[in-house]
């Protein structure tokens, strides 16, 4: 790199604190599925050393030896008390929510409960691509319906995928992203609450994928699915990974609606016994007490977003960014630079900076990107160097 980032312990923004040195040190996927000349800008793991609250919860744990298993109720609180002063939401009771281990495994569980082999289920393409992989591998059907031109969701197509779906009295559901996996759209209230109205007329069942859900830019609200009028029938999994960095530390809560309660007290009891108690115990921690962690890393992403814009605007103008205002991913249109169905594939073996396939996100997919904007300024503008420069 032109200028690598060093070491800043002392820096209010997470992301400014590691050096590639230090980042190059992992071991996680992000770190060690490329050679060491590549930039990770793919999997959604952040460049960010862990909120001190987290850390040392799980210092205190392991000093004492609490390393068994999983009980109780404290994330669930955690995550009540959070949702009542980050979005104004009363509605999470937390006796109906259940441990599960982790995101798309509780979404997998979700499915079982409320669908059969064989039936049905809707998606808003291009979307994170597992939704398409967990959903076919435990024997249910995609019914893509693709987002509007503004990346949100186009409910023209939504209700058609919701008649096609409910034709032959399949019993349907929809796996809302929110926000939306990849291109970062935050779904407002009156959005949600179309969905909902939408979904009880053709009887389809509504689980929503919440996992970024702390991840907002400023002066930008977040809405539960859960607290719209009509979503009482509704599920949703939330977890503090995406936000604090926890994907290593598997855990994970499904909500259910009231009108769902039912549904969630026939989850098997054997699903409580997946999540890990040290990630239970570093989930709550997070949400919690790493709040002003999350503002400051919020803050970060946010100045990332403009800078990444101001980066393509000067280095590769023709490609389409639209700065979201959820997750800490951009979602990249390269078609107008002809390299493709797939111009990842060109970034990485002539730039050397790895992204996300456009392709795999389903139809909408091709000829774009994913890029994670959760790292430091200086590893951001020496990706987008080494993409113009292979354009060279």
């Amino acid at each position: 790199m032109d200028s690598a980032p060093r070491d800043t312990p002392d820096d209010p923004n997470p992301l400014h604190r590691l050096s590639l040195d230090a980042l190059r040190r992992r071991t996680s996927m992000k770190w060690r599925t490329y050679p060491a000349d590549v930039l990770p800008l793919w999997v959604a793991e952040m460049d960010v050393p862990l909120a001190a609250p987290v850390a040392g919860a799980i210092t205190d744990a392991v000093a004492l030896g609490d390393t068994g298993y999983p009980a109780g109720t404290a994330y669930a609180t955690a995550l009540a008390d959070f949702a009542r002063a980050r979005w104004g939401w009363d509605g999470l009771a937390v006796e109906r929510t259940a441990i599960v281990p982790d995101v798309m495994l509780g979404i997998v569980e979700m499915l079982k409960l409320i669908t059969g082999p064989g039936d049905p289920v809707v998606v808003n393409c291009p979307v994170y691509p597992p939704f398409y992989q967990f959903v076919t591998h435990m024997d249910r059907r995609v019914v893509e319906a693709p987002l509007g031109e503004d990346l949100r969701i186009d409910f023209v197509a939504l209700e058609e995928a919701f008649r096609r779906a409910a034709t032959g009295g399949d019993r349907a559901a929809y796996l809302l992203c929110s926000p939306h996996n990849p291109t970062g759209v935050v779904h407002g209230a009156e959005e949600l609450t179309a969905v909902a109205a939408l979904a009880d007329q053709y009887g389809v069942r509504v689980v929503s994928d919440e996992i970024h859900a702390p991840v907002v830019a400023r002066g930008t609200a977040f809405v539960p699915y859960l607290s719209v009028p009509g979503a009482e029938n509704g599920l949703a999994l939330m977890s503090a990974s995406k936000a604090w960095n926890l994907a290593g530390l598997k855990a994970a809560l499904a909500l259910a609606g009231p009108a769902a309660a039912r549904d969630l007290a026939r989850l098997p009891e054997e699903v409580s016994h997946g999540p890990s108690h040290l990630g239970i115990i570093a989930h709550t921690a997070a949400l919690r007490d790493g709040r002003d962690w999350l503002d400051a890393v919020c803050a970060g992403i946010d100045d990332n977003r403009r800078l990444l814009a101001g980066l393509l605007d000067e280095r590769l103008p023709r490609i389409g960014y639209r700065p979201a205002a959820g997750t800490y991913l951009a979602w990249l249109d390269c078609r107008p630079l002809g390299l493709g169905d797939d111009p990842a594939a060109v970034f990485l073996a002539r730039g050397r900076v790895a992204l996300s396939p456009g392709p795999g996100f389903g139809t909408g997919g091709a000829g774009h990107v994913r890029l994670n904007l959760a790292t430091s300024p200086g590893i951001l503008t020496e990706a987008v160097r080494r993409m113009a420069a292979a354009l060279d």
